[in-house]
């Protein structure tokens, strides 16, 4: 969601300022515009509808939790992101303890349950593929970057980081990904990485 200057106050910007002064109705308003593009962002990050469902609901409720220290100083989407990005890498340690506690116990790895496989497909096999064989922030970074369509400069404040550092990651994370999908694809050149490299 573009917000143009970070400065101007827009329309989510106003509600939040009213949900700030103790009109906690209009949150409703942020949950409506805010609920399909974070669900979407999670479901992207961490491969599955299930843990994306329930982690666009905890983000939502920690966001409101946390308006109060919401500035203007960078956008609203910008900061709502960071919180679901924390979260979702949170997600994801906690799922890979969990993974590497019950090998002990099950050496053989369990059937995948109709569900499981249906989040399998939901987006390009080979794309799915390669974006699960990157690193969490590799793969937040092209999410982002890609799927929600965000700046440099917001993805720099969702990540902490430095702009030119953040563009630097980038184009080095779409190598990595061209390579893969043209590794899959049998050697077939991937014609997307000129391209996304455009990007402004």
């Amino acid at each position: 969601m573009r917000k143009g200057s970070l400065l101007i106050l827009d329309g989510i910007e106003h509600t939040v300022v009213r949900v700030q002064a103790g009109e906690v109705d209009s949150y409703a308003l942020i949950v409506e515009a805010f609920q399909k593009p974070i669900y979407r962002y999670c479901c992207r990050l961490l491969g599955s509808r299930t843990e994306a469902e329930d982690a666009v609901q905890e983000i939502l409720v920690k966001a409101y939790q946390r308006i109060g220290t919401y500035r203007p100083i960078a956008s609203f989407s910008s900061w709502l992101y960071k919180i679901a990005y924390h979260h979702c890498l949170s997600m994801i340690r906690k799922r890979q303890s969990q993974i590497k506690f019950m090998a002990l116990f099950q050496p053989d790895p369990p059937a995948e349950s109709p569900e499981q496989l249906m989040d399998r497909y939901i987006f390009n096999e080979h794309l799915t593929f390669a974006l699960a064989k990157l690193k969490t922030e590799e793969r937040n970074l092209l999410v982002l970057r890609i799927f929600e369509e965000q700046s440099f400069p917001e993805i720099a404040e969702i990540l902490d980081k430095n702009t030119d550092a953040v563009k630097k990651k980038y184009r080095r994370t779409i190598t990595k990904l061209g390579k893969m999908l043209n590794a899959q694809k049998g050697g077939t050149e991937w014609c997307g990485n000129e391209a996304l490299l455009k990007r402004k």
